[in-house]
């Protein structure tokens, strides 16, 4: 099988799905978690940026691509507490934080990782999830990373958890409302920067996958707006983590529609083809959202509801 045709263009935007939408699935299952405690993170671009050069930088200095993701993943959680505890301050508004520290993270990041703009790091593995054809095409569009199948369990978990377990439960209390929580005797605001500093983690995770596997280096425009996307993707999907699995695949398969049309020969308009996701999400949330379900399911205490 030597040309794909047709056919390899819906392998090529399934694998595409597959590959894009891991950091999107790692960031808005974070933002899920933050939002669910009450708090508004939009700082999720500049934590995607640190975690990818810090997961680069290590994995590079170490050899090892998995303890780059560790280490983006410490670098997103150090951002995300930051977040938290600046919030947890008498008359602080989180969005504003949020921007302030994007830009932080942007600039902090460009500044710590320039020796690393060279060098290049191991990459994570991928899954030969294509080893079953005899095309090159389509055993390039399937090779997964494994930290989408770790995503995919994640959000898995995370949506039983919400439901059925203790800490599930007190984080929707306290971003139900803050004066029940209070009145139960839990501490809200050590639960609000805990979820912050768990929702960093994830966002920092989620920048390792694109400096180590996909597209597997270090720049300054390494990242186009996925962080602040995520938070879209979060509102989007009603806080509910599997449904945040659907929207950022539905989101990288948009983002591989360009690509896959480039493959079989159609290149013109083809960066019109790259704003398809943006423009996908936009028409989606004008079509789905309406004054009384734009915030169903929100958590009470969310600044953008009350």
């Amino acid at each position: 099988m030597n040309d794909p045709g047709w056919m390899g263009v819906l392998i090529a935007v399934l694998g595409g799905a597959l590959r894009v939408s891991t950091p999107f699935l790692f960031v808005s299952l974070g933002e899920c978690i933050t939002e669910k405690s009450g708090r508004i993170n939009l700082g999720l671009e500049g934590i995607l940026v640190m975690g990818a050069m810090a997961g680069y930088g290590i994995a590079y200095l170490s050899g090892n691509p998995w303890l780059g993701v560790l280490a983006a993943g410490g670098a997103g959680l150090l951002l995300g507490l930051l977040h938290g505890v600046i919030c947890n301050l008498q008359r602080v508004n989180d969005i504003a934080v949020g921007i302030g520290l994007m830009l932080f993270g942007l600039g902090f990041a460009f500044f710590l990782g320039k020796p690393f703009v060279q060098p290049k790091a191991p990459n994570l593995p991928s899954l030969p999830l294509g080893a079953w054809s005899d095309s090159p095409q389509i055993q390039a569009a399937l090779q997964v990373s494994p930290l989408f199948l770790i995503g995919l369990a994640l959000a898995l978990l995370l949506a039983w958890a919400f439901r059925h377990t203790r800490w599930g439960l007190v984080l929707r209390i306290v971003g139900d409302s803050a004066d029940a929580a209070r009145a139960m005797g839990y501490r809200v605001d050590l639960v609000r920067t805990l979820a912050t500093g768990a929702g960093g983690f994830l966002a920092g995770v989620g920048g390792s996958f694109l400096s180590l596997h996909y597209p597997g280096s270090w720049s300054e425009g390494l990242s186009s707006g996925q962080g602040l996307m995520a938070v879209a993707l979060v509102i989007f999907a009603r806080w509910n983590p599997v449904h945040c699995f659907y929207a950022a695949l539905l989101f990288g398969g948009a983002s591989s529609l360009g690509p896959a049309l480039q493959s079989v020969g159609i290149t013109s308009g083809y960066y019109l083809f790259n704003a398809a996701p943006y423009v996908l999400t936009l028409a989606i949330m004008m079509t789905t959202c309406s004054p009384r379900r734009t915030l169903a399911g929100a958590p009470g205490e969310l600044s953008i509801v009350r």
